[in-house]
């Protein structure tokens, strides 16, 4: 309901970024442009000042985005609370996911949730753990399922399950006949990364750091933007990564792929981000619900 002008002034003024706005929406840069032009024109005053390549709030911005923080606010609430007189739970649900949980947890999730509830419509978004967060705030997703810490205040963070990180390697490769790996000998063999950004590398890093290995040290043959690109190239032992356990649950089973714990073991925390609002709607509440019961049965069994 509320006006699509004052939504994208919004992203606009938290991003300090027309491009970034435009991303974060799903728009093109041109049509971002097109609908601020439009919201300056309505109220005959510069919103922004555009200058050396950034772009800053003018006092009167300012007080727009106070009133649009406002009243994007109570459109959404209103939306909700409408809907939810009808009875049952639906509507549109966008999920948001970092690339290891959206291709190996939530699928099945997303799947049982929709036959538990059909009227409901899941979407899912693919990104990195930061940009997730950065969606989750501008409430362009309506939930975020994220593999490192929250750095946004305004969310909300549940933590969900627990994911251990594993050594992975072909049958074949050197480390495969080892029950367990000390960091010390990953330096004697090739390494097969995930790319800079990632949750998993970043958590990666900090472990190797903390165990007193120089980065540099590794014999780093190849980064991959793909868990599944990832395990693909392990699989033909060209080298050695490290991994979600739950990512190479079934490749385990096949016998394609070793999972070999590192000692000390390498565990983290996943956890769930949405808005911090006085009052959720019962289908993000139905699903963040639903989502953790099943993530906590997966990683139980395992």
């Amino acid at each position: 309901m509320a006006d699509r002008r004052l939504q994208v002034f919004h992203a606009v003024a938290k991003q300090l970024s027309f491009t970034k706005a435009a991303e974060v929406l799903f728009m093109t840069q041109p049509a971002v442009t097109f609908q601020i032009k439009q919201l300056e024109e309505h109220f005959n005053t510069r919103l922004f000042d555009r200058g050396h390549g950034k772009i800053s709030l003018t006092p009167a911005g300012e007080l727009v985005l106070a009133y649009a923080e406002k009243i994007l606010g109570l459109s959404s609430e209103m939306d909700v609370r409408m809907a939810e007189m009808t009875g049952e739970i639906g509507g549109s649900l966008l999920v948001g996911a970092s690339t290891t949980i959206a291709e190996f947890m939530l699928p099945r999730i997303l799947g049982e949730f929709k036959s538990a509830y059909p009227k409901v419509r899941p979407r899912l978004i693919v990104a990195n753990s930061e940009s997730i967060e950065t969606r989750v705030a501008e409430h362009t997703l309506d939930i975020g399922f994220i593999e490192s810490p929250s750095h946004q205040p305004h969310l909300q963070t549940e933590l969900c399950c627990d994911d251990e990180l594993v050594v992975i390697c072909s049958p074949k490769f050197p480390l495969a006949r080892l029950k367990e790996v000390a960091p010390p000998q990953l330096l004697e063999h090739p390494y097969v990364s995930r790319e800079p950004g990632s949750g998993t590398r970043e958590f990666t890093d900090a472990y190797l750091r903390q165990a007193g290995l120089g980065l540099d040290e590794l014999k780093l043959v190849m980064e991959l933007g793909s868990p599944v690109a990832l395990i693909g190239v392990v699989e033909t032992g060209l080298g050695y990564a490290i991994a979600s356990r739950a990512s190479v649950a079934r490749d385990q089973r096949l016998g394609d792929l070793v999972a070999i714990p590192l000692n000390p073991r390498l565990k983290r925390t996943l956890s769930m981000v949405y808005p911090k609002e006085k009052f959720r709607s019962r289908l993000v509440t139905a699903f963040v619900e639903f989502s953790q019961a099943r993530l906590k049965a997966a990683r139980n069994n395992h």
